[in-house]
């Protein structure tokens, strides 16, 4: 059995974001990033032996130090750049009943497919948009990054940098196909997020009117929706509406 990663590597937290997902969050920034976005509003958090190694432990007893606080966002920097971490941490956050969101340079099909997963329709929902390349920039607050693509550390499960050269399921000779190292931690992350925010932040289609997003070919995917249903279904913010008392 695999040994638990104890560590991440961290550009940075927000313990009260209101810019990377819907309600107060703690929004968690990972450290390592392999596409330089242009745009990106953190270069700084693109080299992978930049930021902070932080225990698990501690970032875990942040975050529950404070009780406003039920929901979560790994951001970053890419945490599925760093899927063994990211999913240790994730896998704690579910455990204790926050929910939780993430963004990623990926696009989900890419990222079912490096995990060895798949919807059963392999179906859209015609309005998701179209994605291309692999970095994401999310919303446009003034602290946002572009989310980004590697791997991790295999002694602690802090992002690290490894060979960016090879594409996913090809050998080092880039002949024949070969399983993704990272897939099950992949798998577990996938499994364990609620809404993921897919696709590259492409600055000539950036907006600021986009809601938790930065340019308007990301996708806010509601993962569970997804896999229930075998087709990408897109997350929509609950909307309601109340009527005054006729009284009033």
């Amino acid at each position: 059995m695999v040994e638990a990663p104890t560590h991440i590597r961290l550009y940075g937290t927000a313990p009260d974001s209101i810019v990377d997902g819907p309600g107060l969050r703690y929004a968690i920034f990972v450290q390592g990033c392999s596409h330089g976005c242009p745009g990106c509003h953190n270069p700084e958090s693109h080299p992978f032996d930049g930021g902070t190694l932080t225990s698990i432990d501690a970032l875990m007893d942040d975050i529950r130090s404070n009780g406003l606080i039920h929901d979560v966002t790994l951001s970053g920097g890419d945490p599925f750049e760093c899927p063994e971490a990211s999913a240790e941490v994730a896998r704690r956050l579910k455990a204790e009943g926050y929910g939780l969101w993430a963004y990623t340079g990926y696009l989900f099909e890419d990222l079912l497919r490096r995990a060895g997963m798949s919807l059963d329709n392999h179906g859209t929902t015609g309005d998701e948009g179209t994605n291309s390349g692999a970095c994401d920039q999310g919303a446009d607050a003034p602290d946002r990054d572009a989310d980004k693509t590697g791997v991790g550390d295999q002694s602690t499960g802090a992002c690290d940098q490894g060979a960016h050269g090879e594409g996913p399921g090809q050998d080092a000779d880039g002949q024949g196909v070969t399983a993704d190292p990272h897939a099950e931690a992949i798998r577990s992350l996938l499994e364990t997020v609620d809404v993921l925010v897919d696709g590259p932040f492409i600055i000539g289609r950036k907006s600021l009117g986009l809601e938790w997003r930065g340019s308007d070919n990301q996708r806010l995917i509601d993962v569970p929706a997804s896999r229930r249903s075998g087709r990408v279904m897109l997350w929509h913010s609950t909307t309601f509406t109340l009527e005054k008392p006729a009284n009033w």
